[in-house]
C-alpha cells in the first residue's frame, strides 16, 4: 500500500468505482458515526498474537485486515517521511471541491473514513497499554510494539485523563510509568525531595527540633523587577525596611509565578540575610513535589552553593555532579532540557566560594563532557550548557553582582513581612494564643521594634525573647533597640542551654565566657574576610577545636550550628549574619576593655586597640567603618556603640564585670558621630550613622536628620538619587525616634509625589502634615485617603495648599474623611483648582460621618461657587457636625 496515499484513502469522483476499487485493494473505510454509537464498533479489529515478521504482516494486511495503527507519534518526523501525493486528473476531491461545495452525503462519506481511521488507532493503542500493564517484562514487548519516544502522545494523554476521572489513579501512573521511564524517575525523585523539603528548623539543626513548613510557613512580600544595576550595598543598608510600601512603586509577584512568563529563563533573587531566601526555595520545592505548583517543570534540581562548595576541586561532568546530588536519578543517562523543563536552583550566592570566572572560563556544552565545578556553573548560568534550562539563583543584595547581567532574565527582591503577616508569624510561631496576642501587642507598642520585625529572623528572635519576657519566665525592660535585643537573646541562650551540656558548664562562668568568646573570635575574623558559612579549616584558624564545636552549639544552642551537607560534610554558621556581627561587636568590646580576657587581642586585625581611653576607641571604630568600600562592618559598628551603654552592659554583668560607660564618653561619642553626618557621606553611610545615634539612645536623632536634609537640599533625596531601600531606611530612622512626631515638612525632604509616597508611614506618625506646594496631584489624594481611614493614625492637621488637585482629588480624598476612624481636626487646600463640585463632596463627605472631628477648613483661592459655599456653610450651623471654621470664598 502506497505510503503517499492519502489518510482518508482515495476519493474518487463516483462513489461506484471508489467501492469497488477498494474492495480490491484499501481497507474498509471508517464509519461517520460517533465513537460512542453502537454502529462503530459493529466489526471489532482483530490482532494477532503471534509474533511476525514486518513483511508477513504488511501482506496480511494488504491482504485482508485494516492496516495497524502506527506507534510513530503525530509530531515526529517519521510520521511525516511521505508528503501526501494528490491525482491530477478531475476526479481529484481537492480540485472537486474548488468546483463545488461538497453535499452532505459526500462529507459525511469523508468524515466516516476519518473517524473509522481514528477508531481504529486508539484500539490498537488501547491493546498495546493494556499488554503492556500486565505483561511481567514490559520493555522487552514494547521494543517490539514500537519506540517509545514516539509513541502517540494525544492518544495516550486521553488514555491517562479517562483512567483517572474513572477514579484509577495508579493504574494511570503505571502506565504513564511504562511509556515514560522519566516518569518513573520523577515520581521517584519527587517523593524523596519532598521528604526532604517538608520539615524547617529555626535556630539551631537538632534532632526532633524541627516543625512542619507547612504549618508555619508565613508568605512574604516579593517585588519584581530591576533599577539596572546590581546593588552592590550591605544589606544592614536595607536591612530596616519600612512596613508599609508604596503600592504604586513596586510590583508584587508570588514565589511559585516567578517562571510563569516562559520567556524568562533565568531568575536572579536578593534578599538581605534572613529575609527569607532558602525557606522560600524550600516552600517553592516543596510545593513542587506535592504538586501544588509547577507541574509544568519536569525536575527541579536545589544545589545550594554551600554545598557545591565542597566539590570546587573536583572534576565531574554536569550529568556525574546531579548524579552525585541526586542518586535516585542515576537511570537518567542525559538531560533532555529542550523536551522538558529542568528548573536549577542555586541557593545563596552570597556563600559561593568558586571563583565563577564568567569571562576566562572554557566554553563547554556537552553534560557528559567532565570540568571543574566552576566551569560547569558558569556555562550553565551563560547558557553554552542546557540552554533550554532555567535557573533561579538567590543572593545578598552585595553579592549579586557577581552574574553578569546580560546572563539574567529578572531580578526579584524579597522584601520579608507585611505588617499583617508580621501577626500571622506570631499566631503560628506561639501556640498559645493569650500570650501571642500580648506579645503582637508589646512588639506594635515600639515603633522600632515593629519595624524591625519585617525580617523573619528578627520575629524568630523577637519571639525567643519576648515568649520568655510576657511569659512570666523573665523580666525586665522591653526591648526597643537592636543591641537591647541582641543581648537578650544571648542572655537567654546563656540561660538556657541544651540540656545535654548544663554539667558542664552551667556553673562555670569562666567556661561560657571562654565559649563565648571563642565565638566572637571567629564571628570576627570571618566577618572581616565576608564569610558567612565556615568549614573546619575556618575554625582551626580561630583556636576552635574541632571536636568541641558540638559543645559550642550546645552553651548557646541557637547562635551557632554545625549541620551536614548532603553527603555528611560538615560546615558550620551562625543563625544569622546580625548574630555574627554582633558576636563580633562583644568580642571587639571586651577585648578592649579587659585585655586580660583575650591573650590575642593584640592580633586583632581590626586595629584599634592601640587606642588609650575609650572614647578614642570608639571614634576610631567610627572611622574603620566609615572606610568599608561594601558597608560589611556597619551593624558591627551599631552594635559596638550600643554595648558601651552602660544599660546594656549591666545585662551582660554575666560575662563582663559591671564598670559601664560615663555619659560624657557616650555624648563626646554623639557629637562625633554628629561632625560625620555632616561632611559630604554618601546617604548610605549617613543612614547608618543616623541608626548608630539611635543606638545611643540620641534624642535628638529626628532633628538631626532633618538638618542633614535641610542642608543638602531638595535634590539629595529625588527619586533618581535614592534606591527604595535608602528611602526605606530613612522611614525607619525618622520612625525611629520614640518621641511623637509632631511635623512633618515635606518640602525640607523632596517636593514630589514619589517623595510623599515613599513617607507616607512617618506622615502616619505625624500630627502634621505640611506638603503645601509640592507638585502633588489627585493620586496623592487617594494614597492619604488610606492614612485618614487608619485607625493607627496621628495626624489631626494636613495642610495641601498650592497642589493641583482639582474636585478628583478632592473626591478620593474624601474616601477618608468619611470613615469613622479619621481623626483629621484641620484641612488646608488653598488654591487647589477646587471647584463647586469638589466642595459638595466635601460636605456630603463630613455629613455622612457623624464621627467626624473636622473642625476648621481653608479653601481659600479655589473657584467654588455659591451653590458649593451654601453647603459647606450649612455644616458650620448643623449642631449635629463639628465642622466649627469655614474660609472661603464664592467666585460665581
Amino acid at each position: 500500500m502506497s505510503s503517499k496515499r492519502s489518510l482518508c484513502g482515495k476519493q474518487d469522483l463516483k462513489k461506484d468505482k471508489r467501492m469497488e476499487k477498494r474492495k480490491m485493494s484499501d481497507p474498509p473505510e471508517p464509519s461517520c458515526v460517533s465513537m460512542k454509537s453502537d454502529q462503530s464498533m459493529e466489526s471489532p479489529i482483530e490482532l494477532k498474537n503471534d509474533r511476525r515478521s514486518t513483511d508477513q504482516r504488511m501482506k496480511k494486511r494488504k491482504m485482508s485486515d485494516p492496516p495497524e495503527p502506527s506507534c510513530v507519534s503525530m509530531k515526529s518526523d517519521q510520521s511525516m517521511e511521505s508528503p501526501i501525493e494528490l491525482r491530477d486528473s478531475g476526479s481529484s476531491t481537492v480540485l472537486r471541491s474548488q468546483k463545488k461545495k461538497l453535499n452532505n452525503t459526500e462529507l459525511g462519506s469523508i468524515f466516516k473514513d476519518v473517524e473509522h481511521k481514528m477508531f481504529t488507532i486508539i484500539k490498537n493503542e488501547l491493546k498495546r497499554y493494556k499488554k503492556l500493564l500486565t505483561s511481567e517484562c514490559p520493555e522487552v514487548d514494547v521494543k517490539d510494539e514500537g519506540d517509545l519516544e514516539v509513541v502517540n502522545d494525544a492518544v495516550l494523554k486521553i488514555t491517562l485523563h479517562v483512567l483517572k476521572n474513572t477514579k484509577h489513579v495508579d493504574l494511570a501512573n503505571a502506565l504513564n510509568n511504562k511509556l515514560d521511564p522519566v516518569s518513573e524517575i520523577k515520581q521517584t525523585y519527587k517523593s524523596n525531595l519532598g521528604e526532604k523539603s517538608q520539615r524547617i528548623n529555626e535556630g539551631i539543626l537538632q534532632h526532633g527540633s524541627s516543625a512542619l513548613l507547612n504549618e508555619i510557613y508565613t508568605e512574604l512580600y516579593i517585588t519584581e523587577g530591576w533599577s539596572g544595576n546590581v546593588n552592590n550595598e550591605h544589606e544592614v543598608r536595607q536591612i530596616d525596611i519600612a512596613s508599609r510600601r508604596p503600592s504604586t512603586q513596586e510590583t508584587p509577584i508570588k514565589c511559585n509565578d516567578l517562571f510563569k512568563d516562559k520567556s524568562i529563563r533565568s531568575v536572579l533573587t536578593k534578599g538581605v540575610a534572613g529575609i527569607g531566601k532558602t525557606v522560600s526555595v524550600q516552600k517553592f520545592i516543596l510545593d513542587w513535589a506535592e504538586e501544588k505548583a509547577n507541574q509544568d517543570v519536569t525536575f527541579m534540581f536545589p544545589l545550594p552553593f554551600r554545598e557545591l562548595n565542597l566539590m570546587k576541586q573536583r572534576n565531574f561532568s554536569m550529568m556525574k555532579l546531579l548524579h552525585h546530588f541526586f542518586p535516585e536519578i542515576r537511570r537518567l543517562q542525559t538531560i533532555k532540557s529542550n523536551s522538558y523543563k529542568v528548573l536549577f536552583i542555586f541557593d545563596g550566592l552570597d556563600e559561593c566560594r568558586l571563583p565563577l570566572n564568567f569571562h576566562n572560563n572554557e566554553i563547554l556544552s556537552d553534560v557528559t563532557e567532565s570540568a571543574s565545578v566552576d566551569v560547569l556553573l558558569t556555562n550553565l548560568i551563560k547558557g553554552n550548557l542546557l540552554p533550554s534550562a532555567h535557573l533561579w539563583i538567590t543572593s545578598r543584595p552585595g553579592a549579586a553582582n557577581q552574574i553578569p547581567p546580560e546572563c539574567v532574565d529578572q531580578v526579584t527582591e524579597i522584601r520579608g513581612f507585611s505588617d499583617p503577616q508580621k501577626e500571622e508569624y506570631f499566631n503560628k510561631k506561639i501556640s498559645d494564643q493569650s500570650l501571642a496576642n500580648k506579645i503582637i501587642t508589646h512588639v506594635k507598642a515600639s515603633r522600632s521594634l515593629y519595624i524591625m520585625c519585617h525580617i523573619p529572623v528578627f520575629c524568630w528572635i523577637s519571639a525567643t525573647v519576648l515568649e520568655r519576657m510576657l511569659g512570666e519566665a523573665e523580666s525586665g525592660e522591653i526591648p526597643k533597640t537592636l543591641t537591647q535585643m541582641f543581648t537578650r537573646f544571648l542572655i537567654f541562650q546563656i540561660k538556657h542551654k541544651d540540656q545535654k551540656y548544663h554539667q558542664k558548664c552551667d556553673h562555670d562562668p569562666k567556661q561560657t565566657r571562654a565559649s563565648i568568646l571563642a565565638l566572637g573570635k571567629l564571628a570576627f575574623q570571618q566577618l572581616e574576610k565576608g564569610k558567612l558559612i565556615f568549614y573546619e579549616e575556618d575554625l582551626r584558624e580561630c583556636g576552635i577545636n574541632i571536636s568541641d564545636a558540638s559543645v559550642y552549639s550546645g552553651v548557646c544552642t541557637q547562635i551557632f550550628r554545625e549541620e551536614f551537607g548532603l553527603h555528611f560534610e560538615k560546615v558550620f554558621s551562625f543563625v544569622h549574619l546580625s548574630v555574627q556581627e554582633f558576636l563580633a561587636a562583644l568580642y571587639v568590646f571586651l577585648s578592649f576593655t579587659y585585655k586580660d580576657l583575650a591573650e590575642d587581642q593584640a592580633t586583632v586585625v581590626f586595629g584599634i586597640f592601640n587606642k588609650t581611653n575609650m572614647s578614642e576607641f570608639l571614634r576610631s571604630a567610627v572611622d574603620k567603618a566609615l572606610q568599608s568600600e561594601n558597608g560589611h562592618m556597619d551593624l558591627f559598628l551599631r552594635f559596638l556603640l550600643g554595648l558601651s551603654l552602660e544599660s546594656n552592659q549591666t545585662l551582660l554583668r554575666c560575662l563582663m564585670p559591671h564598670t559601664g560607660s560615663s555619659s560624657h564618653i557616650t555624648q563626646e561619642t554623639v557629637d562625633y558621630i554628629k561632625e560625620k553626618i555632616r561632611e559630604n557621606l554618601s546617604i548610605e553611610k549617613t543612614i547608618n550613622l543616623f541608626h548608630c545615634l539611635n543606638e545611643l539612645n540620641d534624642n535628638s536623632l529626628v532633628q538631626e536628620v532633618q538638618t542633614y536634609v535641610s542642608s543638602k537640599g531638595n535634590s539629595c533625596l529625588s527619586g533618581s538619587r535614592l534606591s527604595p531601600a535608602q528611602w526605606s531606611a530613612l522611614v525607619f530612622v525618622l520612625l525611629n525616634s520614640e518621641q511623637e512626631l509632631n511635623e512633618f515638612y515635606l518640602r525640607k525632604y523632596d517636593r514630589s509625589e514619589e517623595c510623599l509616597l515613599r513617607l507616607l508611614p512617618v506622615i502616619k506618625a505625624s500630627r502634621k502634615a505640611i506638603l503645601r506646594d509640592c507638585n502633588l496631584t489627585e493620586e496623592s489624594c487617594r494614597i492619604l485617603s488610606s492614612v485618614l481611614s487608619c485607625n493607627s493614625s496621628n495626624l489631626r492637621e494636613l495642610n495641601m495648599s498650592y497642589n493641583n488637585l482639582q474636585d478628583s482629588g478632592v473626591k478620593m480624598l474624601c474616601a477618608g474623611l468619611e470613615n469613622p476612624q479619621c481623626t483629621l481636626e484641620m484641612l488646608l487646600m488653598c488654591c487647589c483648582n477646587v471647584t463647586g463640585a469638589g466642595c459638595a463632596a466635601l460636605a456630603s463627605a463630613l455629613r455622612s460621618n457623624p464621627s467626624s472631628r473636622v473642625r476648621e477648613i481653608y479653601l481659600y483661592g479655589n473657584k467654588t461657587n455659591e451653590v458649593g459655599v451654601k453647603m459647606l456653610n450649612d455644616l458650620v450651623k448643623d449642631p449635629q457636625c463639628k465642622l466649627e471654621k469655614l474660609h472661603i470664598e464664592t467666585h460665581d
